[in-house]
């Protein structure tokens, strides 16, 4: 209740401001920005929200079926961010609304919705680095850390979907360096809880450890271009960044480190296990044309979760495999743009989860960026060869 009042404050308060005044800001730039007068702080207030439309086929082995229609809203989520005290602090809270936003309540967030994504600060504290501390995204792949908001294709990948490691509670330090000439290099640490966001009763197993190195070798995408999707800004020269990273997640509870079930056992005990993932990406730009590649690999010491005894299984499993995600688009002058993805995802053969291809192909219209747009995607799914679904989805973009 009181996190519902304090929205709907929120809103009253953006409405009298923007009826009162005339602002010098512009659609895309935030509904809200403010600058104390003595420069001690700022907030920029941006709230954005994705509806889809979703008609899927199924194959039974003989024949596609009747299609399944489905509307959502995929996603609908209130940012705030700027600095406190000093430019070199900052921050960013988002909070999600829509029930993917908020869904996963379970005995270790006191069963709540999980309103929070991000709860971050960032502090500058020296020429080139920056200690981060709070919630929010993990070094990991650059699909997962290209914000929703700036996707090329209606969702992420089955790739992400499967062995991303998304969102923790922690510290991360960052460092970014000039090798010579225009080729810049980044590099990212990760200390974190391990059990991904908004866990509130203690930490189970241990800590999760992620490394990222970048390179980017022609320098500096425009707009911050290497993480997001679409060469928006049309590069004049090519531009790349090849991303490495490695992340150990230390007697890991959950059957994919930060997110599945944990794996409890009958005496009220978690089966902990060692896991390890390690991602190869890059993400390439030039006059239009855009390529984004990712390799993901998750090992595990022990996949199958046992009871104390160590022999007799709980019927949990660490989900461990490996997927290849190949994507790339065209944006045309009249902001219309192609895209294609191929997706490969295997698994051990003790999971006994069949392996999955998938074949998608977009269209998108661009009015105001990724800020107001219409994508629309068709995806082909084969698991272990045979046919398994076809899925068609529309849908729009609205970022303040």
């Amino acid at each position: 209740m009181k996190l519902k009042i304090t929205l709907i404050a929120l809103f009253l308060f953006a409405i009298n401001v923007t009826a009162q005044e005339i602002s010098d800001t512009s659609f895309g730039k935030g509904l809200i920005n403010f600058t104390a007068k003595d420069s001690s702080f700022s907030v920029k207030f941006a709230p954005r929200f994705q509806v889809r439309s979703i008609s899927s086929w199924d194959h039974d082995g003989d024949q596609y079926g009747s299609p399944e229609h489905n509307f959502i809203v995929r996603r609908a989520r209130l940012k705030f961010d700027g600095f406190a005290y000093s430019p070199k602090l900052k921050y960013k809270i988002e909070l999600g609304l829509s029930n993917r936003d908020i869904s996963g309540a379970n005995d270790y967030n006191r069963n709540t919705p999980r309103y929070i994504l991000d709860a971050v600060i960032m502090w500058q504290f020296a020429e080139n680095w920056e200690l981060w501390a709070g919630q929010t995204k993990l070094p990991g792949n650059v699909e997962r850390v290209v914000s929703s908001a700036n996707l090329q294709l209606i969702d992420r990948s089955l790739l992400n979907s499967r062995f991303n490691i998304d969102r923790d509670l922690g510290i991360q330090l960052r460092h970014k360096s000039n090798l010579g000439g225009n080729f810049l290099m980044r590099e990212k640490f990760a200390i974190s809880q391990g059990e991904g966001r908004n866990v509130t009763e203690g930490n189970e197993g241990g800590l999760q450890y992620t490394a990222r190195l970048e390179l980017l070798p022609f320098g500096a995408f425009k707009s911050k271009g290497d993480y997001s999707q679409s060469d928006l800004k049309r590069e004049a020269k090519p531009k790349l960044m090849l991303g490495f990273t490695y992340n150990y997640n230390q007697d890991a509870v959950r059957e994919r480190g930060f997110a599945g079930d944990y794996m409890e056992r009958t005496d009220g005990t978690i089966y902990e296990t060692d896991q390890t993932t390690i991602f190869a990406d890059a993400m390439f730009k030039f006059d239009g044309f855009s390529f984004m590649g990712e390799y993901a690999k998750r090992t595990a010491d022990n996949e199958i979760a046992t009871e104390a005894d160590g022999v007799t299984p709980t019927g949990d499993i660490v989900l461990t495999g490996n997927a290849l995600n190949l994507q790339a688009g065209y944006l045309f002058k009249s902001n219309y743009e192609l895209a294609a993805r191929f997706t490969t995802v295997e698994f051990e053969s003790i999971t006994s989860t069949l392996p999955r291809k998938q074949y998608t192909i977009g269209l998108n219209k661009f009015i105001v960026g990724h800020k107001l747009k219409v994508q629309s995607d068709l995806s082909y799914t084969t698991i272990a060869g045979n046919e398994d679904n076809i899925t068609f989805r529309l849908g729009f973009d609205l970022h303040f």
